[in-house]
């Protein structure tokens, strides 16, 4: 990162609904002598300054001409700060241009991107380049998949006190969620599958569990692509959609830390649903409302969840921890408000704000935010952002 760029931090993306959420929490709690230096970029300046006006960010909140079909204008945008955070998807869309200026130019970069084929072809692509220029690109700093990367991470921790060894099985487990979709994620959604039908050998990509982990396969993985009774937890469980990108993201932060948790470490992700026939009931109505998801006509970009919905919402995600001689440990990670944009907005810009002042011995390279700031990101999740990390009996 470059100390003597003008900015610290430039939200890319200022116009859209999760940009506009970023803004308005960075010029909140960012102010006074917290402040940071940011600004807000994105297509249309006259936009931007509604926005920065509807947000409440200060008035000299400088803003930025900035298109992803632009080329020169996101090398301008990045000559001018320290950090990117970018907003802007589907990132396999618009985003592989500006992750390449910020890998070549030195930049560090933070995103939202659920989008695990394109990931690791930004991996392969830019790895070596990030390394060289010193940035440090951090990808999925948002619902996808922060909560279930840093439960994993803070599960390991209580397992590894308890029985001075890490849980060789952690089982990610959605007890209560209220989350609606926004045009930009229903985009994303729409996106994946599309490449997928267009190139049949993505698919494979899309089904393996290891695909950010280049170079190592760990042991087979539970499918999770079906309705199940889960007999350690005495309750039935439904599938998961977000389960594909957040358990590439652990198995990668496992991988980039050293393999802490091994590597024969087995994790999966489901929704709990509840016990007896009821539990299963629901799990099948969960699992059918998933399956029609792809086929339904979703919100256009820019729209999504009012605010009564963000702030009225919340998640609670257990992790419970195996030994192989079935002992356990169990911790919940929640949030107060609705997870995929009130959540995600606070967890991006935290992500931000970490890795430039409290991270600066990072070493370079495309990194998950999890391996990258662990502990020190928990804690500012916890002040800061509405997230509770809590051991349970």
């Amino acid at each position: 990162m470059n100390s003597s760029s003008k900015f610290d931090i430039v939200v890319y993306g200022a116009t859209g609904y999760t940009g506009q959420l970023v803004a308005e929490y960075l010029a909140a709690r960012y102010r006074g002598n917290n402040a940071v230096r940011w600004a807000m970029a994105g297509r249309n300046l006259d936009k931007l300054a509604s926005v920065r006006d509807a947000v409440g960010a200060p008035a000299d909140t400088a803003l930025i001409a900035a298109d992803a079909g632009d080329v020169a204008s996101l090398h301008a945008m990045i000559e001018q700060t320290g950090l990117v955070i970018s907003t802007v998807g589907p990132y396999q869309f618009y985003g592989s241009d500006l992750l390449a200026a910020c890998a070549a130019s030195g930049t560090d970069y933070v995103d939202l991107c659920g989008e695990p084929v394109w990931m690791r072809q930004m991996i392969d692509a830019h790895q070596a380049t990030a390394e060289a220029s010193g940035a440090r690109i951090l990808f999925s700093c948002g619902f996808d998949s922060l909560p279930f990367e840093l439960g994993v991470y803070f599960c390991q921790q209580a397992a590894t006190r308890a029985w001075g060894a890490p849980a060789s099985r952690v089982k990610g487990r959605i007890r209560n969620m209220t989350m609606s979709l926004s045009g930009g994620t229903y985009a994303s959604i729409k996106a994946n599958f599309a490449a997928a039908a267009q190139d049949l050998s993505l698919v494979a990509m899309l089904r393996d569990p290891f695909v950010l982990t280049p170079g190592f396969e760990g042991p087979k993985q539970p499918p999770g692509n079906r309705v199940a009774f889960d007999q350690d937890l005495n309750a039935w469980t439904a599938p998961f959609p977000m389960s594909t990108i957040n358990t590439r993201s652990v198995h990668r932060s496992n991988m980039l830390m050293g393999f802490p948790y091994g590597r024969d470490f087995v994790y999966d992700e489901m929704i709990l649903t509840g016990e007896g026939e009821q539990g299963q009931a629901k799990a099948k109505q969960v699992a059918a409302a998933t399956n029609k998801m792809s086929g339904v006509e979703g919100p256009k970009p820019g729209e999504g969840p009012s605010k009564e919905e963000r702030e009225s919402g919340s998640y609670d995600i257990l992790f419970a921890g195996f030994a192989p001689d079935g002992r356990q440990v169990r911790i919940a990670v929640g949030g107060d408000c609705e997870p995929g944009y009130a959540s995600t907005a606070k967890m991006i810009a935290e992500s931000a704000i970490c890795l430039l002042r409290d991270t600066p011995e990072l070493e370079a390279g495309i990194w998950t935010p999890g391996a990258a700031m662990g502990d020190r990101l928990i804690k500012r999740l916890v002040e800061n952002a509405g997230m509770t990390f809590q051991i349970e009996a």
